[in-house]
């Protein structure tokens, strides 16, 4: 992809070439967010750690390669987003910025909550007007959300957060991320498909639910490393 050529060119010459953006669209995992927990008055709140989060790690990926060049990272992910939600802030959270590379990771909050269609739609927006601007787009498939109803849980609000998930993830969600693929196919936008890879463990045996830090939706910091590698990999490609 141009976005290793600009981060070469940068390399060779800080002086002379513009610091390399990229801008990461996306939900709560984009955010930062791991466990929940429940406060007195029944209500929700989230664990927020920005630093154990995968573009941060894929920063750390490249001051590593291409120690020399600065990298700017910008967060643009929002707890509970949907792809719908995020058309309606693209121009404020992600265009004025001008990006070199776009990576858009929705469909956790999607699934169930708006049709395939809506979600194929919100996308195409997305990834059209991203590339208007010249940005290159990667279209990262998110993981996969729980199974079952971990008997970690205690909490009712979250007991009822969690089964209603496992009803998206058992019955919709695969339809979701193939017609997000689709569309991403349609549209010529690189696929980073990270969810097959968690369906891969998942189908070796893996017990993918306790990968989860909520139990629910959000991955374990360590698993972060996954998409971070994974969206590297895709960047590197042709």
């Amino acid at each position: 992809m141009k976005i290793i050529n600009k981060i070469e060119k940068k390399a060779s010459n800080i002086r002379e070439y513009p610091v390399p953006t990229i801008v990461f669209l996306g939900d709560s995992v984009t955010q930062g967010c791991y466990e929940l927990n429940v406060k007195s008055d029944d209500s929700v709140s989230v664990v927020f750690d920005k630093i154990n989060v995968y573009h941060s790690y894929v920063q750390r990926i490249f001051n590593i390669l291409f120690p020399k060049c600065p990298l700017n990272i910008i967060n643009a992910g929002i707890s509970g987003g949907k792809s719908h939600q995020a058309c309606e802030r693209l121009s404020r959270d992600v265009l004025c910025y001008n990006p070199d590379l776009t990576v858009v990771c929705f469909g956790l909050n999607d699934c169930g909550n708006i049709s395939v269609e809506e979600y194929s739609d919100s996308l195409k927006t997305i990834f059209t007007q991203a590339k208007a601007i010249g940005s290159e787009v990667i279209y990262m498939t998110p993981n996969m959300m729980n199974t079952s109803v971990s008997g970690f849980i205690k909490e009712k609000p979250i007991l009822d957060i969690a089964q209603k998930s496992a009803d998206k993830q058992n019955n919709l969600m695969d339809e979701y991320i193939k017609q997000g693929m689709k569309t991403a196919e349609e549209c010529g936008v690189k696929i980073c498909d990270c969810y097959s890879l968690w369906k891969k463990l998942n189908e070796s045996g893996v017990n993918t639910d306790e990968l989860l830090a909520n139990y629910i939706n959000h991955p374990i910091r360590e698993m972060h490393w996954l998409f971070a590698y994974k969206l590297v990999e895709t960047m590197f490609s042709e």
